[in-house]
């Protein structure tokens, strides 16, 4: 194997501090044509299908990308904004806020990068920036509170991957998760109480996360505890009892069996049940995106509204918010913790360019 090395390479390049923080992904455009190469990519991944990789590509080539992405197109068109993807441009403002929130106790000496684990940034190419900056110890931070194989452990496949082809690796610290963190749970209770100021309390508040398959669970997966707790610390916070919450799980694909009680079922039955008044937040998704502005704030009111509900309102995601850049920035400095920052001085870089001289 022939590892990559800078072109130019210079031993007495100051180095920095990294902090690398990523999300699942989005389509370069609303097309067709745009989604078929992010779905080919996404959907390709054996740590999302985990089924045997011949058949799955038979079916993936065969049905799925010649059906699905004109589909997705459609419904990427509805949300898409003239800055672009709501999950990039979220990603972004997380970036930026937290670059700023840093820089006063770690100045020019830490960078702050984000990627997406598909399409782009792509996590090599932001990699590959990031140790041209000299970064030399590295924090991922992926943006999934409540760790599963299907999101975290594929970020760091892809870590994985890119350094096994690097020369000089960082120092690494990766996050896997932080469901329970007590400054997330706090910007989460502060979203939904602000959505109680503005419009009462709801008769259920429903708790909606990405769904994986149920076998995922029976074979070890976590998600579905850490889903769950995230849930109990969130209703605690708001004084809430087990009769006035409920966590589903949503976006399911395919024939088999997820994790339940399903998003869609359950709203379509509430209304039968006499709750006229619901308020949906998705804990899960750190950014607002398609899963949560078509298919949560759209699709799935229309199926609560259709049952006879009265109330429906979606409770945004954290994005950019202060309380949840709070939240980031507390957990990352916690991370940090032991990492000194490095010393640069203009005699410690002239001694490295000697010593690579020798």
């Amino acid at each position: 194997m022939q590892y990559q090395g800078q072109p130019g390479f210079r031993h007495d390049q100051a180095a920095r501090i990294g902090v690398l923080i990523t999300n699942l992904g989005t389509p370069e455009a609303p097309t067709t044509p745009a989604l078929r190469r992010y779905l080919a990519e996404f959907l390709a991944d054996p740590r999302v299908v985990e089924v045997p990789r011949l058949l799955w590509f038979l079916i993936l080539h065969g049905i799925i990308l010649r059906v699905r992405p004109r589909r997705s197109a459609h419904a990427y068109q509805s949300v898409w904004t003239d800055a672009g993807s709501p999950l990039m441009v979220h990603t972004l403002a997380q970036r930026d806020a937290l670059r700023a929130a840093l820089k006063p106790v770690w100045g020019d000496d830490l960078v702050v990068e984000c990627a997406m684990r598909y399409g782009q940034p792509s996590i090599s190419s932001v990699l590959e920036s990031m140790q041209q900056q000299g970064v030399r110890q590295l924090l991922v931070l992926p943006l999934y509170p409540q760790y599963s194989a299907a999101t975290t452990a594929s970020t760091f496949d892809a870590l994985a991957a890119d350094f096994s082809r690097r020369r000089w690796l960082p120092d690494l610290r990766f996050v896997s998760h932080y469901h329970d963190f007590p400054a997330y749970i706090e910007a989460l209770a502060g979203q939904v109480e602000q959505q109680w100021q503005q419009h009462g309390r709801p008769d259920k508040l429903v708790l909606s996360y990405h769904g994986v398959p149920q076998r995922y669970l029976d074979n070890g997966d976590p998600y579905h505890c850490e889903c769950h707790k995230t849930s109990r610390l969130l209703a605690e916070r708001l004084g809430l009892s087990r009769d006035q919450y409920l966590t589903t799980f949503q976006s399911r694909f395919g024939r088999e069996q997820w994790l339940k009680p399903y998003t869609d079922e359950t709203l379509k039955a509430l209304p039968g049940q006499g709750v006229r008044h619901v308020q949906v937040l998705c804990p899960g998704f750190s950014s607002d995106c398609l899963e949560t502005i078509e298919e949560i704030d759209v699709e799935n009111r229309g199926y609560f509204m259709a049952a006879g509900g009265e109330q429906y309102h979606y409770i945004p995601a954290l994005n950019a918010l202060p309380s949840h850049i709070y939240a980031l920035q507390a957990l990352i400095e916690q991370q940090l913790t032991g990492w000194q920052k490095p010393d640069n001085s203009p005699a410690v870089l002239a001694a490295r360019k000697q010593r690579s001289s020798l």
